[in-house]
């Protein structure tokens, strides 16, 4: 499939190799696999550093198949750990706060940015539209860059 804003088809995802058992090395107790992913969230740490710390430094290669098909985004909402607006929602905001800045700091005429701030934004409105469909936005939910600056700190 083609990327949307550019020219090029883009290189497909990589796919989980299909096993049906966890290796016999792996740890597959799932109270704490979930005690260590609740202790990562407080800690700060986002949905993919946790499962990357998890891989690497606590032998557990996946951790959906450890609980039972959980993800840690899951275990994280249930235990009221994460903010408000979803995660990859969050990296778009952070990324136009982070254009923004450019641009306001002498950088007014880089239009290349400006492009790329714009996609950047209709990103967030049309991942908005999903979350309000979802129910994990706020029906009245509107993007601001006004108020940007807010809702990343």
């Amino acid at each position: 499939m083609a990327r949307m804003y550019a020219r090029r088809k883009g290189s497909s995802g990589s796919t989980k190799p299909h096993n049906e058992a966890l290796p016999e090395w792996s740890n597959t107790d799932s109270k704490e696999v979930t005690n260590l992913i609740i202790e990562l969230g407080k800690a700060g740490h986002t949905t993919a550093q946790i499962g990357t710390i998890l891989r690497d430094q606590h032998a557990v290669p996946d951790v959906r198949s450890v609980l039972g098909g959980k993800r840690i985004g899951a275990v994280l909402a249930e235990n009221g750990i994460g903010g408000k607006y979803p995660e990859d929602m969050m990296n778009l905001m952070r990324k136009a706060v982070a254009i923004l800045e450019h641009m306001g700091s002498g950088n007014h005429k880089d239009l290349h940015n400006k492009r790329a701030l714009e996609l950047t934004e209709a990103k967030i409105r049309r991942l908005a539209s999903y979350y309000i469909n979802e129910g994990k936005l706020e029906s009245d939910w509107k993007y601001k860059r006004e108020q940007l600056r807010l809702m990343v700190e």
